[in-house]
């Protein structure tokens, strides 16, 4: 999932407990996770078995209904398929007569994989010990975004246990799609029923694995938009272009549409290479405030460049920027990326063809307040203003960001959740990476949106993505003191909304 690209945070906010948590019988909830460990490792590595891939059509049935179940099987009293157009979705609610109700948003897809990448076989979800940092499970989805989604699960499962009342109501709206940009979501979120439902809600989070090797936790903000995209040129756009590949000579009187193409995708940058050259590209972006600014800058007082560098395979940053400006431009920056290039003879030596077609996959990521729709209206009259008129756009998802003030009552109940047991926290401005909070945080809706949850994992979209299960470290939480972090913070969004 998107939102798992670089986040940056604030300093540390809070480093002891200011008070006992909320949460009544605590000791009781904390005794039924435990009691249903392996229960809840089975259900993750169930659902790491069933790989639901939008972009491959793959178990496109089997995901929502899956998914329906888990809902059920925790508590929620209905649970629905939502058709969307494309890959469905589904809508679960828990009426526990509370006069608060927590939205909660969830993914059952999850992206493709290679399995002669993988140290194990990825739909297993093997349980391994990771040196240093304890037993993890690896599998596709491991933590994008199932483990942590398994542990809210697991959560509402205690309340079952101990045959308690959650002292929220919740709505779950779970989509198929995020993997492929969340192309059909919005027909989802429109929907008479789930909008419905949706719209008194205090705020909508979704469940993410936030904390840091040293026991920080993350509180998300934002994120930036996303929007997926190809430009095609070839045969099928234009006369001008074979209708197969030919022989490489008759370049000498026929157009190369790659060469058409790579011609179209250098006016999109400037001459560096990275600066998007869009025309009216940055006439809605939104600068960093000055208080983001300083979050950022707080944050970097414990960070390590150097770390920071090796974990994405670099030596310097653009421009030999330092840390606290190459910072601010991956949170505020709106990007053009190219994916990948898809053309000709791929194969070992070379081939004397002259390809009928090329394709490039791009994204665009977004920031306030740009929206999807601004930018590919911009990408086309650009592409048409310089006569590009045989380059094939073709729009395959997308969503634009999200903010949420960070004095919101979905933001309080989260920070109090965490000073109340002793855990150290910091505030994430913005996520590079992107979801589709904007769904719930634009109009019509205008919710608080963000993500929660303790623990930790990595790889996502990698091989060997891994999820943490039973931790070393006692300042890092694996799956158990996960699930118990959900329940404590169900009873602070009940205080907060009785609070408001």
């Amino acid at each position: 999932m998107r939102r798992f690209a670089m986040a940056v945070f604030a300093a540390s906010l809070a480093t002891s407990a200011l008070a006992a948590p909320s949460t009544p019988q605590r000791p009781a909830f904390a005794a039924a996770i435990t009691r249903n460990h392996d229960a809840t490792v089975q259900m993750l590595r169930d659902w790491i078995a069933l790989p639901t891939i939008a972009a491959m059509g793959m178990n496109v049935a089997e995901g929502p209904e899956y998914m329906r179940k888990l809902a059920l099987d925790a508590g929620f009293q209905e649970a629905k398929i939502i058709p969307s157009g494309g890959v469905p979705a589904v809508l679960a609610t828990l009426d526990a007569g509370a006069p608060t109700t927590l939205g909660i948003y969830m993914m059952y897809d999850v992206k493709h994989f290679d399995p002669a990448e993988w140290s194990s076989p990825p739909l297993e979800g093997r349980l391994v010990e990771r040196p240093g940092v304890g037993q993890v499970i690896v599998g596709r989805g491991a933590v994008n975004q199932k483990g942590p989604q398994t542990a809210l699960l697991a959560a509402l499962h205690a309340f079952k246990a101990t045959g308690r009342k959650l002292p929220v109501n919740l709505v779950l709206i779970a989509e198929g799609e995020e993997e492929i940009a969340s192309t059909n979501f919005p027909k989802v979120i429109a929907n008479p029923e789930v909008a419905a439902a949706l719209k008194n809600t205090i705020g909508v989070i979704g469940a993410s694995a936030l904390q840091s090797p040293q026991g920080v936790a993350g509180i998300s903000l934002g994120a930036k938009g996303a929007v997926e995209f190809q430009l095609i040129v070839g045969g099928e756009t234009s006369d001008r272009y074979p209708k197969a590949d030919v022989h490489s000579s008759t370049h000498a009187r026929i157009e190369s549409p790659v060469w058409r193409l790579v011609k179209a995708l250098d006016t999109l940058v400037a001459d560096d290479g990275h600066t998007p050259a869009i025309d009216g590209w940055f006439e809605n972006v939104r600068p960093l405030t000055p208080r983001q600014k300083a979050i950022i800058a707080d944050g970097l007082k414990g960070a390590s460049e150097a770390e920071a560098k090796a974990q994405v395979g670099v030596g310097r940053w653009i421009n030999d920027e330092d840390f606290q400006t190459s910072t601010e431009r991956l949170l505020s920056q709106p990007t053009v990326n190219i994916q990948g290039l898809v053309s000709g003879y791929m194969g070992p030596g070379g081939k004397t063809v002259l390809p009928s077609r090329a394709e490039a996959k791009l994204e665009f990521r977004l920031v306030p307040d740009m929206t999807q729709a601004e930018a590919e209206a911009k990408l086309k009259a650009h592409l048409a203003k310089r006569g590009f008129d045989d380059v094939k756009v073709v729009f395959s998802g997308g969503y634009g960001p999200n903010q949420t003030d960070e004095n919101a009552p979905l933001v309080t109940a989260q920070r109090r959740t965490l000073e109340k047991s002793g855990i150290p926290y910091r505030l994430i401005v913005r996520n590079a990476g992107s979801w589709p909070g904007v769904m719930f945080n634009g109009a019509p809706l205008n919710l608080p949106t963000g993500q929660f949850g303790l623990g930790r994992g990595n790889g996502a979209h990698a091989p060997n993505e891994w999820y943490l299960i039973k931790s070393a470290d006692p300042k890092v939480a694996g799956i158990d003191e996960t699930s118990l972090a959900f329940v404590d913070l169900f009873y602070e969004l009940a205080a907060t909304g009785k609070a408001k």
